[in-house]
């Protein structure tokens, strides 16, 4: 129905049109008098004017209509998306995750598009400008005393001149890729880091730094160059029909680097993997598409300086070794220093006197960190990543609950819909993007060379990381992370952000044939990859052991809570803990309400810089030293009674405890040796009630 009013609605367009043209001739081949020329002259310029405004408002509205069209379209998509997730979440199917059915959702879509419409517009005649040594980005067209405006879509090779796309509706599908980059991308990001599980992330903060960036470098060149020596075979056997550079292959290797496990994570939390093994995916993820992005943008900054502008140039490499540190830098500065303007904002003001203000300035700062950090030349991911783990360790703190719980559903829909979309979009763009070029020799030796560059990411890394860690990466948790290596959104807005070349436009088509292979067959095998690896489930994210619920019961001797402690204590690496001494004195009071007073930490001379930075809710809490933002492992239904050497808990854990007062005559420790234990989750608030220790775990 709706095909058949489009149709009907574009034949009378042409009908008027072909009006338009009909009495326009009448007019020129009548010629009365001079005196009447002139009155049929304006007259008739009058009418054609009319006449032509009036074609220009009916298509005016017939594009309006295709824009309503094609927003109606992907909302629809995330509509059937998201019923389709909760029919999945109900009866419970994990063999294909939501980002998977967002993009079968688009490929049905992005056929129905391609072969269901007919064409729309009539073809245009290509006009030449041989004088012309460049192509202008905006271009001014007179035609019979009337200037059109035209704006630039791109350069078109000769041999596709006649295969312009004639289809409206596919044209407005077609998104600007920046639209990615702005729009779609920063809340991605920002959650990511807003949502970060920092107990986790410092316990294995070493390795996660070492996959991440030494990792995604050596995954980068092992991938580019194992594509240059297919593009030389290409090349050979004559399948290569323009050119491909060895920079092109690098830019490709980084690209394709950018690791998003987003399937991966979605059953590792539903299933409650091992902490360890999420967070060290999860955090490799989060910095690794940082890494990529900033990494690509050295490689397109390496420009040799002799004759040929693709050999390789000393020089031009430590440039782009400084680029790349420059950059990610000056943008992981940039995103610091945002979430601290925002801290100290929210700390001086009575923002928290009204919620709705305090949410839209926590969102804008936010969102406006990306779009600083490309202004200035920087790279936006990298700033909005590290915006969001400032935001949530320093500004949470000085939000009010409304405005807490605001802006983590806020960024969480956001994501959820951005994600979503973005996985869609690829499934259309299969069909609707108009500049593929797939070769069947390069798509082979791309998926060859992926997995054995994430092959040399993950097990020699491990085995020089092992040397240093107690507890060890175990083979089956490096089987894991090996098999986890899906392409997503990130390689993807890479791809697309520039198709103007036949070797970037081979690499977009390739790209899309990957993230379709790892999200589809990898995604939808994690669960049985997850019990051949005997990999153990069932465990909280934010705790080490499962709670038991059983009746009370008494168990001599250390408990679980004991090992928990020590473990935690000597896996969080030693930069970690000089870090956090250092943050929680000065700091954390500096930035928030939380936090021992300035005038306990500040040396005595800067008296009055402390209590003027030390606001009144900081004595107020100075009994609670625990910071609402980190994330815990406590049991809420704890309750712990101590006699002597034993401890029964109400939910069945019990063990022997060494008392830290020095009413037990036992040795004391420092306020921020006990803060550090309250944030990593190894220590109880506890209160003294005639002999008898109560152990009270405070909310979450």
């Amino acid at each position: 129905m709706t095909r058949a009013r489009f149709l009907q609605q574009e034949q009378q367009l042409q009908q008027l049109r072909r009006l338009l043209v009909l009495v326009s001739f009448l007019l020129l081949v009548q010629s009365p008098g001079p005196g009447a020329g002139e009155r049929s002259g304006g007259s008739s310029g009058g009418l054609r004017s009319a006449m032509e405004e009036l074609a220009t408002e009916k298509e005016a509205e017939e594009s309006h209509r295709q824009d309503s069209v094609s927003l109606l379209t992907f909302i629809l998509l995330l509509t059937l998306t998201i019923l389709t997730i909760w029919l999945f979440k109900h009866r419970r199917v994990r063999f294909l995750h939501e980002t998977g059915l967002a993009m079968i959702y688009g490929l049905i879509v992005g056929v129905i598009l391609r072969y269901g419409i007919p064409p729309t517009s009539g073809h245009d005649k290509p006009l030449s400008c041989s004088q012309e040594d460049r192509a202008f980005t905006t271009l001014l067209v007179n035609i019979s005393g009337k200037f059109f405006e035209y704006t630039l879509k791109g350069e078109i090779s000769p041999g596709k001149i006649h295969n312009v796309e004639q289809n409206d509706m596919l044209r407005k599908v077609t998104f600007d890729p920046e639209v990615f980059f702005n729009i779609l991308l920063p809340p991605i990001i920002f959650h990511a880091g807003y949502s970060l599980k920092k107990r986790h992330f410092f316990r294995n903060l070493g390795s996660i730094l070492t996959y991440a960036f030494l990792g995604t470098a050596v995954s980068c060149f092992i991938i580019g160059n194992l594509m240059y020596g297919i593009v030389k075979l290409m090349k050979l056997v004559g399948q290569l029909s323009d050119k491909f550079y060895y920079t092109d292959c690098l830019f490709f290797g980084a690209i394709i680097s950018a690791t998003d496990p987003v399937t991966v994570l979605a059953i590792f939390n539903e299933l409650h993997a091992d902490v360890d093994l999420y967070a060290l995916l999860f955090g490799e993820s989060v910095l690794n598409d940082a890494v990529a992005i900033v990494l690509s943008s050295s490689i397109v900054a390496y420009q040799p300086t002799g004759e040929n502008i693709h050999a390789f140039d000393a020089a031009a490499f430590f440039k782009s070794v400084g680029v790349f540190l420059g950059i990610f830098s000056g943008s992981f500065m940039m995103g610091v220093a945002t979430g601290i303007v925002t801290a100290l904002v929210t700390k001086f003001t009575k923002l928290h006197c009204f919620p709705l203000l305090e949410t839209a300035l926590f969102f804008l700062m936010s969102w406006s960190t990306f779009l600083l950090a490309e202004a200035c030349g920087f790279t936006g991911v990298v700033s909005v990543l590290f915006c969001g783990i400032t935001q949530a360790h320093y500004t949470y703190n000085n939000l009010s609950v409304e405005s807490r719980s605001r802006t983590k559903q806020l960024f969480e829909v956001l994501h959820f819909l951005a994600e979503n979309f973005i996985f869609s979009y690829m499934g259309l763009a299969l069909f609707t993007f108009q500049k593929h070029v797939f070769s069947p020799i390069f798509v082979i030796g791309a998926f060859i060379a992926v997995f054995l560059g994430r092959a040399a990411h993950i097990y020699p890394l491990s085995f020089f990381l092992n040397l240093g860690r107690r507890h060890k990466i175990s083979w089956n948790f490096q089987h894991m992370l090996m098999f986890s290596g899906l392409r997503g959104a990130m390689a993807f807005a890479l791809a697309i952000r520039d198709t103007a070349t036949y070797a970037h436009q081979m690499m977009f088509s390739t790209t899309l044939l990957i993230v379709f292979f790892t999200v589809w067959i990898i995604g939808g095998g994690t669960t049985p990859m997850l019990s051949w690896l005997n990999i153990r489930v069932g465990v909280d994210p934010d705790q080490d052991q499962p709670p038991t619920h059983d009746s009370f019961q008494v168990l001599q001797g250390d408990g679980l809570d004991t090992e928990r402690r020590n473990r935690t204590k000597e896996e969080s690496v030693w930069i970690f803990r000089v870090w956090y001494s250092f943050d929680h004195n000065y700091l954390k009071p500096i930035l928030t309400h939380s936090g021992p007073p300035l005038t306990t930490t500040f040396p005595s001379w800067c008296g009055l810089i402390a209590r003027c930075l030390t606001t009144p809710q900081v004595y107020e809490n100075q009994e609670q030293l625990r910071e609402e933002d980190s994330d815990f492992i406590l049991n809420d239904s704890d309750l712990s009674l101590t006699y002597g050497d034993t401890t029964i808990t109400a939910n069945g854990s019990s063990g022997s405890h060494a008392a830290i007062t020095s009413i037990d005559g036992q040795k004391t420790k420092s306020n921020s040796e006990e803060a550090l234990e309250r944030d990593l989750g190894t220590e109880a608030p506890e209160v003294m009630s005639r002999g008898t220790r109560l152990v009270f775990p405070l909310d979450a």
